[in-house]
């Protein structure tokens, strides 16, 4: 009976993944229980006694974690009859994986601990890696090289944007498998990682030395006279800083446009784009999230916007806190889009810690316009549309007017500029 109550009480902290957190809307919130050596309360105020061998708990959680059943006899059945030594923390966070997979939510999963670390290294910019970023369709489920850093092993060996990672050492890449993908390509600096890629109909493979890689978020510069290029690779690290110092120093060199290219910028942190978007902005709204019970919650700007006409660039591949940006810029700053219809991504989603470092991941709100507008599924449309022409992967270095779309862009700008 022991032996099986320790196994309920590993399996609950699998179910506590559901549970709530600080980072949540109160709704959300539900009770954790500790089923082993504890006294607690519960929601109904039924006391919850545990001593020796033998646990008291109310018929309503009781009914509740009959749920797990079958998880429990799947691993007693393991334990019985697998027929290789195994971990059972490596079953527990796959049933956490499964768990969350369930939802059928692309964007909602779980982090292990070290998963958990390797995303905050990530946020601030520095790793050991090979020197990619990856775009990620779940409708196609392709994984696509979206931007290759400067002087990174990727780079030197001749990866280039628009290859599709299609294997990372035995590992077939596809969108259920980046995320682990993405580990294999993380490591000690120094050490070798063999990556397959197809570029068109041919498939490439290189054998690449991890190296510390140090995250470069933006790139800017004058593009032409009175008219500035930034281009935000995404809503990460001190992008927000990053973006304020170089609006003010494109602002001292005589810009009076700014051409804001976020093509291929996944997204990221929200808070982000409301540093970036209150630049531009006046007192009001960046956005609203709406959440499951139908209450808001509102991304404000403040007073004191700096004056410039501004166009933004997006593609199939601008998501998330990039739409939100472009968005509330439209609605709000008579901002001009270039370039084709963005991805819909219109919903966010919190990072919430758990207990023992692990970590999750949850959707939990869809995001409007400030004018209202949804963005989920239907993205943001350009005001001025320009494809790359056929067999064009977009592999262009920063600022090169080779570029058609960035060509265009400018264009644009220069007519803004004219009025």
């Amino acid at each position: 009976m022991k032996k099986k109550l320790l196994i309920l009480a590993s399996l609950l902290l699998t179910a506590c993944l559901v549970s709530g957190c600080a980072y949540l809307p109160a709704a959300m919130f539900t009770d954790m229980m500790t089923v082993m050596g504890t006294t607690r309360t519960t929601a109904d105020s039924t006391p919850v006694v545990s001593g020796g061998d033998t646990v008291t708990i109310s018929r309503e959680e009781y009914e509740r974690y009959q749920q797990f059943d079958t998880l429990l006899e799947l691993m007693e059945m393991v334990e019985y009859a697998y027929f290789e030594d195994y971990e059972v923390q490596d079953m527990l966070d796959g049933a956490a994986n499964g768990l969350l997979l369930g939802l059928g939510d692309p964007y909602t999963f779980y982090y292990t601990p070290e998963e958990y670390a390797e995303l905050w290294e990530e946020d601030e910019g520095e790793y050991a890696g090979v020197g990619i970023q990856i775009s990620t369709s779940y409708l196609t489920g392709l994984c696509t090289v979206s931007r290759v850093f400067d002087n990174g092993p990727a780079r030197e060996a001749g990866i280039h944007k628009g290859d599709v990672l299609y294997m990372v050492d035995d590992l077939y890449v596809s969108s259920s498998t980046i995320n682990e993908a993405v580990d294999i390509m993380r490591g000690i600096p120094g050490t070798d990682v063999q990556v397959k890629v197809l570029r068109g109909t041919e498939e490439l493979t290189f054998t690449l030395t991890r190296a510390q890689i140090s995250v470069n978020r933006i790139e800017y510069g004058m593009l032409a006279d009175e008219i500035g290029y930034i281009f935000l690779y995404e809503f990460a690290g001190d992008c927000a800083q990053k973006f304020e110092v170089a609006v003010k120093d494109l602002k001292s060199k005589g810009a009076k446009g700014l051409i804001i290219d976020l093509r291929d910028n996944p997204g990221g942190w929200v808070d982000d784009a409301e540093a970036i978007g209150d630049l531009f902005l006046d007192k009001g709204t960046l956005c609203y999230l709406q959440y499951k019970d139908g209450s808001r919650e509102y991304y404000r700007t403040k007073d004191g916007k700096t004056e410039m006409d501004l166009v933004i660039l997006m593609n199939e591949n601008s998501a998330s806190s990039s739409e939100i940006l472009a968005g509330a810029l439209k609605d709000r700053a008579d901002a001009t889009i270039v370039g084709v219809q963005s991805y819909g991504k219109g919903i966010v989603q919190s990072v919430i810690g758990l207990d023992g470092g692990a970590g999750m991941q949850v959707t939990v709100a869809q995001y409007y316009t400030p004018n209202g507008n949804a963005v989920h599924k239907l993205g943001i449309t350009p005001d001025v549309e320009i494809e790359l022409p056929k067999g064009d992967n977009g592999m262009y270095e920063f600022a090169d007017l080779a570029d058609p779309q960035l060509a265009k862009a400018l264009e644009v700008m220069q007519q803004k500029l004219a009025k």
